[in-house]
């Protein structure tokens, strides 16, 4: 009941909270529901509610703040622009997949002939067109497999080859990366014994020769790829190891399957095998520019024993996978090629024209020069000429995470900063991104003037 103070009534505001069905009978909320599910929408129309329940927005405004704490999308995963230089930052999901890969995986979203032949209405070997794919790309194979990423396809190989027995690798290889994952500590877990060879900077063939045994299940040459040993070092070729009378399994991690002349130091599938490699494994989502996968090429008894390892049905990679690496190897150049290859003029005048459209709009944006990197434990120590945009370091929390980035209107931008500004390097962003990516300077900008 209404209560009186004088001659003013004061009405409790949660009488005009707004009934739920009523707030969900709005146009923009019953397409929501379609497009983000019943769930969401509730937890979007509640939240208005109880801001009119304490006031803080009138109960006609309760349709309107429900629309604007939509999230874009169904999933947390927000789109980001990778403006960091790093063209394969692990944080940020590696490698993009290119509008080729991205189309195979939507049609392969619903059901597919991945395990099917349509001819002949019988099962069919599982994802044969990657696989086939795959095997076209690398001609020093003879015969591919693929798991969910390169962790996996070194478990794969160590288990079915080496359970209870040796491998044999050099110490300057037994790598960390990132998240405090060791090469050593993954080996073991399957079973299989290290044999330690060499000294962390210098090691042999004549030091591999002298550890194999009875029990030694392979020889193990990792590719270090994210540091570099330099000055007073030696380690042994894939050629030199190739004849030491026991498998050679090579580690090259980055994921390159043929050499590339902007990285020439980069080891390759190709060029290892035929150097007398007889297992190879990489990363898909790094070099390659495809989906996250662990590849398998090499001597065809060596894959298909791995490939009808019990183990390799809990490491098999679905659908969406397959789809984009196919695609990834078919189709066109992948952003992270096109971001290798990327003219270093090219990428000033981008810098400089998008800065120019920023600056117009009033935001403190100037072109400058700088350093790019491969990053994904990708070509170590090579530093790639790039351009960026220079900002003031406080639009980096609002270009990231801001209300227009919250609200969907721009896209989340990653950058860097250096010396007191941010720096939004342009060799990691596609061409196609550029006026996503002004845009949201210019929002992030108008934010900050806004206070």
């Amino acid at each position: 009941m209404p209560l009186r103070a004088g001659m003013v009534t004061l009405v409790d505001p949660r009488r005009h909270v707004p009934r739920t069905d009523v707030v969900l009978t709005d146009p923009r909320l019953t397409a929501a529901q379609r497009r983000l599910g019943r769930g969401r929408v509730l937890a979007a129309v509640r939240d208005a509610q109880d801001q009119v329940r304490s006031g803080s927005i009138a109960a006609a405004q309760a349709a309107d703040q429900a629309v604007a704490g939509l999230p874009p999308l169904a999933a947390t995963l927000t789109p980001v622009i990778n403006a960091t230089g790093v063209l394969l930052h692990t944080n940020l999901g590696r490698a993009q997949l290119s509008a080729a890969a991205r189309e195979a995986v939507m049609a392969a979203a619903g059901s597919t002939d991945v395990e099917f032949d349509l001819a002949t209405g019988t099962r069919s070997r599982r994802g044969r067109g990657a696989l086939e794919a795959l095997r076209r790309a690398v001609p020093a194979a003879e015969a591919v497999h693929v798991v969910n990423n390169n962790a996996a396809a070194l478990v794969l190989a160590a288990t079915a080859l080496a359970a209870g027995r040796e491998i044999v690798v050099s110490r300057g290889e037994l790598i960390e990366i990132g998240d405090g994952f060791r090469l050593p500590d993954l080996l073991c877990s399957t079973g299989a014994r290290i044999r330690e060879v060499g000294t962390t900077n210098r090691t042999s063939a004549a030091d591999y020769a002298a550890a194999i045994g009875p029990d030694t299940a392979f020889v193990l040459k990792v590719h270090p790829s994210n540091y570099r040993i330099e000055g007073f070092t030696a380690s042994a070729s894939v050629a030199e190891l190739a004849g030491l009378g026991v498998p050679l399994v090579g580690d090259i991690g980055s994921g390159l399957l043929a050499p590339h002349r902007a990285i020439p130091d980069e080891p390759d599938a190709d060029s290892w095998l035929r150097a007398g490699a007889d297992l190879v494994t990489a990363s898909g989502d790094k070099l390659l520019g495809g989906p996250q996968a662990g590849l398998l090429l090499g001597r065809a008894d060596l894959v298909s024993g791995l490939a009808r390892h019990p183990l390799a049905r809990a490491l098999r990679v679905d659908k969406l996978t397959l789809a984009a690496l196919e695609a990834t190897i078919e189709g066109p150049p992948a952003p992270v090629s096109e971001a290798l290859a990327a003219d270093a003029a090219g990428l000033t005048d981008r810098a400089e024209r998008l800065a120019r459209a920023a600056a117009a709009a009033g935001a403190d944006c100037r072109a400058v020069a700088s350093s790019a990197a491969v990053g994904g434990g990708g070509a170590p120590g090579v530093t790639l000429p790039s351009a960026a945009l220079s900002l003031p370091e406080d639009l980096a929390p609002v270009l990231r995470a801001g209300p227009a980035v919250r609200r969907g209107e721009v896209m989340a931008v990653v950058g860097r900063v250096e010396n007191g500004r941010l720096l939004l390097d342009l060799r990691s962003v596609p061409p196609g991104d550029d006026e996503r990516l002004a845009a949201a300077v210019i929002a992030a900008a108008d934010r900050a003037d806004r206070g």
